[in-house]
């Protein structure tokens, strides 16, 4: 079995991922660019980028494989039909780690701090009268807009704080009984909004749900509330979400996935609006998954799949195409 790898996350996994492959595969390194001809003689593809050229190029191609959960950037409607696809999860308790990081960090106003400290500035009602005693996250009611892999784990993390939570999905059902106050589907997201002190937004991104939150939700969320974005950056109105946040609509925001990414690697804006001078940001690189954790699951999960191609056997986590 010849499999050729292209995700540099992978790097560091090198020794573990061959390890984990079954006897007779030729595991192939390619992460600064895939020459055609191993591309034509590769069975096993690893890597969340694939082309309709690609796909014409891949005559060998039984399985296509990224170590990660999306297929956004495999153009699905250019494979064959017996060419399998198969996803990889393993971010969930990274994700929920950095939601609960960052609902402390914002609810507690810790960026503030920071930054007024830099300037020797004490920004505590200690040393200031005029200063708001800030919220711990015991007292939070916590909304969750989708409520999939990512929303039970934190919710998981949550309700050690003391939380309550309520959640809305696009069936307006949830997967078992979770301890929710409430569940309904997104017609209910104002409600939602105008309840919680903090909403974490990590529903999938498609026609219904692109850009589901905007002005009018933000303002429901309050001048107390804290929006942290795990999902998709279309999910919340770009301009909506950059105008709560510098005219106080909403007291602070975490964003980790965006409206713009790097096309090459070599950086850019992640956009056209100048989040980065607003203080009630916490911005990240859609990094909340990215952990050893979530990679050491992704590559035992691709080298398991790997295995029960060449024995005939069915692959988990197939995404049909």
């Amino acid at each position: 079995m010849r499999v050729l790898v292209v995700d540099p996350n992978l790097v560091p996994h090198r020794e573990r991922l061959e390890a984990a492959m079954p006897p007779g595969t030729e595991v192939l390194w390619h992460v600064a660019g895939v020459p055609e001809d191993e591309l034509r003689k590769a069975e096993v593809f690893v890597g969340s980028r694939f082309t309709a050229e690609m796909a014409r190029l891949a005559e060998n191609l039984r399985l296509l494989h990224p170590a990660a959960a999306g297929t956004d950037k495999i153009d699905l409607s250019a494979l064959s039909a017996d060419v399998l696809v198969a996803n990889t999860f393993h971010h969930e308790r990274s994700i929920a780690e950095y939601v609960v990081g960052a609902a402390v960090m914002l609810r507690r106003d810790f960026l503030t701090q920071d930054a007024r400290l830099r300037d020797g500035v004490w920004a505590s009602s200690v040393y200031d009268s005029t200063v708001p005693q800030p919220s711990t996250l015991a007292d939070a009611h916590v909304g969750f807009v989708g409520f999939g892999h990512i929303g039970r784990h934190t919710w998981k993390l949550l309700q050690v704080f003391g939380c309550t939570a309520a959640a809305v999905t696009g069936s307006g059902r949830v997967a078992d009984d979770a301890g929710l106050a409430w569940v309904d589907d997104t017609g209910k997201l104002e409600r939602l909004m105008r309840e919680c002190d903090v909403v974490v937004v990590s529903a999938p991104l498609n026609r219904h749900t692109e850009g589901m939150i905007g002005a009018a939700e933000l303002k429901a969320l309050g001048p107390d509330g804290v929006l942290i974005n795990v999902g998709r950056g279309p999910l919340v109105q770009e301009r909506a979400l950059y105008d709560a946040l510098a005219g106080g609509a909403i007291k602070a925001a975490a964003v980790d996935v965006w409206y713009r990414y790097p096309a090459d690697g070599t950086g850019c804006a992640p956009s056209d609006l100048p989040f980065a001078t607003l203080p009630g940001i916490l911005m990240t690189p859609h990094t909340s998954g990215v952990t050893t954790d979530t990679f050491k699951g992704r590559v035992d999960d691709v080298a398991a799949n790997v295995g029960r191609l060449q024995n005939g056997e069915p692959l988990r986590n197939l995404v049909p195409h």
